[in-house]
């Protein structure tokens, strides 16, 4: 019997978790976190995984992902392809990328999520089709996500914080909480 709560996806029989990436927006800066761990199971499988890179031209957009790393990394390229169709719109290339991955039969399949992030807007993108701007200027998707947001939230309201402060000690309490989470966090910054 596949339980999808107890074993992941539904396309995802073996249970993978792990990973919480984390896109906090302050002032003129941005900040993405990643964790570094990939579980299989009841099993770390890595502890280092890199899930937030950047891209785009001149290296100039974030980007996170969580799920699986193949898809996360088809996903990657074609999003980068996009941003050479149409460069310096992020937003466009989001949305075109979106379409193709609910309408392509391949890309359908694909279990990932990606946060993308340059220095004016943040944006999530799932499977469906969505292409999120959040309200606060917050995004975290993954494992440990719901942990990292409220975390990241009650910190925007400590003055003087820098947008990668705040990433980095909501990261810490993620990791704290979430077992598919750990400490081993790469952040990369705009501005």
């Amino acid at each position: 019997m596949n339980t999808p709560f107890l074993t992941g996806a539904p396309h995802d029989p073996i249970g993978w978790h792990g990973t919480t990436i984390l896109c906090v927006r302050r002032g003129a800066q941005v900040a993405m976190a990643g964790d570094g761990q990939v579980t299989l199971g009841q099993t770390v499988i890595k502890g280092n995984a890199r899930k937030v890179r950047r891209i785009g031209p001149g290296n100039t957009i974030l980007s996170g992902f969580a799920g699986a790393t193949a898809d996360a990394f088809t996903l990657l390229e074609r999003l980068e392809a996009k941003l050479e169709r149409f460069p310096g719109q992020l937003e466009r290339a989001c949305v075109e990328l979106a379409k193709d991955w609910r309408t392509d039969r391949y890309l359908r399949r694909l279990e990932a999520m990606m946060a993308v992030a340059d220095r004016d807007h943040s944006y999530t993108l799932t499977g469906n089709g969505d292409v999120l701007e959040p309200e606060d200027g917050i995004i975290a998707i993954g494992s440990g996500g719901n942990y990292a947001l409220a975390a990241a939230r009650a910190l925007m309201e400590v003055p003087d914080m820098s947008a990668e402060q705040v990433a980095r000690r909501a990261m810490k309490i993620a990791g704290d909480i979430c077992v598919y989470t750990n400490h081993n966090v790469i952040v990369e910054t705009i501005g």
